[in-house]
Parts: structure tokens; sequence; C-alpha cells
């Protein structure tokens, strides 16, 4: 299983989960950092102030991995943020989710207690209470991607008074963080790859447009496939899904019979995390076709009976266990 970052919650809020799949959670082995602490009521918005940081001694442009020195005299008692590097890409917001690396270390030791850059693996997580912690969300909103953004979260806004034991984090530790910001997501968000020529009259046509609002599904007359399909509508450039991964993404699911739309995140105002190995025991067949596609494209997936739901479809939905189901599905992120 791959290692999954604690600062995210175990459950990002606001989701949807595609055919009544899982909660994304494809790393169960525990990493250095902590995740929120659970509150009964929310602190008050923090006020932002400069500093004082620490300097960053090495690593010092976006993407590196950075090293930062040990904090000098007595943190803020007030959030710093400060950004390194100012992007020019687009404007973070609260409830957006946001692709990251980043390094964590305690003020006082400037012991390091995780980071995602060893890992090779940027963390995806939503700017939502609940999901990260709120130092994190008051700092990020209103950045732009691409930039290096580092912050000092006291414990209020980090993990309250019981720290982190696990991660050697105590309820007393101010926080320094140093994150780039590498994209960020939301319900307008789609698939920006090339497109790819759909020349086969047999397959469902899938439309490629790129600005968040559903693509139509246009299926043809003639008889399903037997076999399951999978083939890109808009080919990206990320790195290929493999099956113990989970996506961030956006879909839409019709039955080929009817044309039937029987599941989508278009006009939900969401996005959809999707762990494949649970997805393999419940619709196995969009399991296998997102197996190996890269990520930020546009995917058909075309599943035949034997490959979906078997004899447990959604109840009062178009679709029952002798339909052969068809999805577009945007991989947004890989998680």
């Amino acid at each position: 299983m791959r290692r999954r970052s604690l600062l995210l919650a175990a459950v990002p809020a606001g989701l949807v989960t595609l055919a009544g799949c899982g909660d994304g959670k494809s790393d169960s082995s525990k990493s250095a950092a902590p995740k929120p602490a659970a509150s009964a009521s929310a602190p008050p918005p923090p006020k932002i102030v400069d500093g004082p940081l620490p300097a960053i001694t090495a690593g010092t442009k976006f993407g590196e991995k950075p090293t930062v020195a040990k904090g000098s005299g007595d943190p803020s008692k007030n959030l710093a943020v400060k950004t390194v590097i100012a992007g020019g890409g687009r404007t973070v917001a609260e409830l957006d989710f946001v692709q990251a690396n980043y390094l964590g270390q305690v003020w006082s030791t400037g012991k390091v207690f995780d980071n995602s850059y060893d890992r090779h693996r940027p963390l995806v997580m939503q700017l939502a209470r609940g999901s990260i912690i709120d130092g994190w969300r008051y700092a990020l909103a209103g950045k732009k991607t691409g930039s290096r953004v580092q912050i000092a979260v006291p414990p209020t806004w980090g993990y309250g008074k019981s720290g982190n034991s696990q991660a050697g984090i105590k309820g007393t530790d101010t926080l320094v963080f140093v994150i780039d910001v590498i994209d960020s997501f939301n319900s307008k968000s789609s698939a920006k790859g090339k497109p790819v020529a759909q020349s086969d009259a047999a397959l469902p046509k899938v439309g490629t447009n790129t600005d968040g609002s559903e693509p139509k599904i246009t299926v043809p007359k003639s008889a399903p496939p037997k076999k399951l399909v999978s083939t890109y509508v808009l080919e990206g450039d990320g790195p290929e899904l493999k099956a113990d991964q989970a996506i961030l993404c956006q879909f839409k699911s019709v039955v080929w019979d009817s044309g039937k739309a029987f599941q989508q995140t278009y006009g939900s105002g969401r996005l959809s995390q999707i762990s494949l190995e649970q997805m393999q025991q419940v619709v196995k067949g969009l399991s296998q076709g997102l197996t190996g596609k890269k990520v930020g494209s546009r995917v058909l997936v075309v599943v035949p009976p034997d490959l979906g739901y078997g004899d447990n479809p959604p109840s009062g939905g178009p679709a029952k266990k002798d339909s052969t189901l068809v999805f577009s599905v945007d991989i947004l992120a890989s998680l």
C-alpha cells in the first residue's frame, strides 16, 4: 500500500463517491505528518502577519526540497505567512483541492516531522475544515498556483493542545511549513489533455470541452461491445495510474441502452475522490479501465455487464445488473 500523509483527515469534506465506491483512502501505512486534531468548535480566524519566519538555507527554488533553519527566539502567536516565490497561476480559494509539495518542521528544534519531496508524491488535499489544519486553510487561500509559501502555525491553528505524539509534536509547538503550490482543482475543473481522434463508429462519442461543464456522451444505436473498452478522449501528460492509487476526478456515467445518466459530478459543485482498489470491488471494469491511464486525461470506459455491478446495481436508477455502462472520467490528479 502507498504511504499516505496524515496531514489529510480520513475523508475530505464535500465529496461525491463514484458508483458507491469508498473514500479514496488508497494508503494505510503511517506517515510522520499529523492530521488535524478533532475539535468540537472551530477557533476564530487567525490574524495573519509577515513573520518572524526562519530562513530557507538550501533548496530555494520552486519544487526543490528546502532546508530550513531552526526558529530564532519566540514565534508569533499569530499565523505568519510569506510568499517566498510568487506564482502566476490560478488563485486558490476555500474548498478548492490543492496539489502541493511541502516540508514541515518544529520551530523550536528544527526537527523535520514530514515532507512530501522524498516520497516523490505531492499531497492533494481540500482546503476545508476537517481535511487539513486550519493554518494551511487560511494561509493558502488567495495564493496562486506556482507559488512557494512559508508559514509558521501556532497550536491553535495547527494540532491543538493535544499535539501529535506519532509525529513528535507537542501541544505547545509552533510548526513551520514550506509549501510549493503546484495546482488547484474545483468543480469547474476539466482534464486538459490533447484531443484524440474518436474514429470508431461502434463506440460512444464524448465531448472534448474543457470548461468544466459536462461533456456530451452520444451512444451509438448499435449493440454494445462484449469486452471492456478503455480509450483516451483527451490524453494528458501525467504519470500512469497504478492499481493501488486513488484519483481526484470529474465523471459522468450513462447506460448504453437508454443513454440515461445515472451518476455524475458535473453540476453538483463537488469532485469525486475514488480508490481504484475499492472500485475493483464495485465496478471492476471501471477500475481496470482507469489503471494505466495518464493523469490529466479524459477517458472513455465502456463496461460490459460481467465487469459492472453484477447483482448489486444502484437501486432506483436506470443501471441494471445486465446493463452495459459508459463512463467519461476526467483524471485531475492522483492521490
